[in-house]
């Protein structure tokens, strides 16, 4: 009978075997879904890294003559290999992004945009969070529905009546009635064209954020601070803000990496050579492009360096945003 047994089970496939030993042991589910999260990662994240410092260090004649993949011989057996490889190997494009256009200068820009961004967003977002998270009021339910609303708002939405109020040449009126109200400065090739909009889309994420973290304070720190003679704003920010520093720190740092990673407000709202003075990075990167040359490998190499300081800081700070995206997740 058991030798019977032993049959059944040898005949069956090697799926059905490894779901019956799954479910005896599932660490071999663990590292299978680990695996496959993995290979996920590396082929949607760490490949595209992997393609721009191909194309970066391989000379700008060779990138149009034929394939990256090269063809290998092993133990006489010929193949393509499966990872592309430099056709060349020319390192000085990391230097030449710098000489043929001012390059830091678009680095510098991008932090300026995603700084200033971030103070606004942390201001504002602190002061409504403290309102969603620790008042009281009719409609908080909501008003706060309404906020994560809009943040699913496709950007594309707003393009248009963004540039056309950014342009000044026409008056903002009231809809549907058509009285004009005033008409708006010039915006457009200006960084209030960038920073206005990017304030706006990255809000929702952190009032959603610091209201959590804000409404988990105790009332009695709050009331103990009043007591002392400060004011709401004064406890907010001597002490609400520095014990959701997690938070605070979560939400600045998800902001600026979003400023700074932005690429289509970016690529609109500055589309003028006035506008070479303050343009973020995408305006760095696209000035090696021109009406009849494409220089891929200076595009590549500029991509490359445009993308280490995002790394160091998310590697600086990378406990401080998993702590903060954590935090509340358990009750003690």
């Amino acid at each position: 009978m058991s030798s019977e047994t032993d049959g059944t089970s040898d005949d069956t496939g090697p799926l059905a075997r490894w779901a019956r030993n799954a479910i005896h042991n599932p660490r071999r589910v663990y590292r299978a879904l680990f695996y496959v999260a993995m290979a996920f990662f590396m082929v949607t994240t760490v490949f595209p890294f992997y393609w721009l410092l191909v194309l970066a260090v391989t000379p700008q004649g060779n990138l149009l003559s034929g394939s990256f993949l090269p063809t290998v011989e092993l133990f006489g057996v010929s193949g393509t290999f499966p990872l592309p490889v430099p056709k060349g190997f020319n390192p000085t494009a990391f230097v030449t992004v710098f000489e043929q256009v001012p390059f830091h200068l678009y680095v510098l820009n991008s932090f300026v945009l995603a700084t200033t961004t971030t103070v606004i967003v942390l201001i504002v977002a602190s002061l409504a969070g403290y309102v969603f998270g620790r008042i009281e009021f009719p409609g908080r339910a909501l008003l706060m529905l309404g906020i994560l609303a809009i943040s699913y708002f496709p950007p594309a939405a707003f393009v248009i009546p963004l540039f056309q109020a950014f342009a000044g040449n026409a008056p903002i009126t009231i809809p549907f009635i058509g009285v004009p109200l005033f008409t708006p400065p010039r915006l457009l090739n200006t960084p209030g064209s960038m920073v206005m909009p990017f304030s706006a889309l990255f809000l929702p994420l952190s009032i959603f954020i610091l209201t959590t973290f804000y409404g988990q304070i105790p009332d009695g720190l709050e009331d103990a601070a009043r007591v002392e003679g400060t004011t709401r704003l004064g406890a907010l920010f001597r002490v609400i803000v520095p014990l959701s520093a997690p938070g605070v720190a979560t939400a600045g740092v998800l902001t600026f990496i979003s400023v700074y990673n932005e690429y289509f407000f970016s690529s609109i709202m500055a589309t003028s050579p006035e506008a070479s003075k303050w343009s973020p990075i995408v305006g760095g990167i696209l000035s090696y492009q021109t009406q009849y040359t494409t220089q891929y490998n200076l595009m590549a190499a500029a991509s490359v360096v445009g993308v280490i300081p995002v790394v160091v800081l998310v590697i600086i700070a990378q406990e401080r945003i998993v702590s903060g995206l954590t935090a509340g997740a358990l009750k003690e």
